[in-house]
């Protein structure tokens, strides 16, 4: 029965766990900005380049 209390009482498990999920909580976040970053970069530099090779009329090369 002490060793039942004395794991109840112990907290470093659960502070380790919390710590973990907050990580990949970042994680996640971090990877869903970087690719609807990529998205919108990939929009703008083609509406661009569409807009340059209208004004110059090179026809792309």
């Amino acid at each position: 029965m002490k060793k039942f209390t004395k794991f109840l009482r112990e907290n470093k498990g659960v502070t380790a766990l919390e710590y973990g999920l907050i990580a990949g909580l970042i994680a996640v976040v971090i990877g869903t900005a970087v690719q609807t970053l990529g998205t919108d970069l990939s929009t703008v530099f083609t509406t661009v380049a569409g807009k340059l090779t209208a004004t110059t009329g090179t026809g792309g090369t």
